[in-house]
């Protein structure tokens, strides 16, 4: 989901393997990896973001991650 950031894009990447590569020593298929990264977006809203804003936020994450898939 490539986009502006304040994050440089080595901490970007560093983090973004490191789930990766977690997720490979787990052996986990795509639907149990797609459940937990799942439940860790919600787990984010729900701990980072105010109650008044967090369907909002959800949507504009859903939104942008079909604009990535799209060819």
């Amino acid at each position: 989901m490539p986009q502006n950031s304040r994050y440089s894009n080595t901490d970007f990447e560093a983090l973004m393997n490191e789930v990766i590569l977690t997720l490979e020593k787990q052996d986990a298929d795509r639907d149990l990896s797609l459940m937990v990264l799942g439940n860790v977006i919600t787990h984010i809203l729900n701990t980072q973001v105010a109650e008044k804003d967090r369907e909002a936020m959800a949507t504009q994450f859903a939104n942008v991650l079909v604009k990535s898939v799209k060819s």
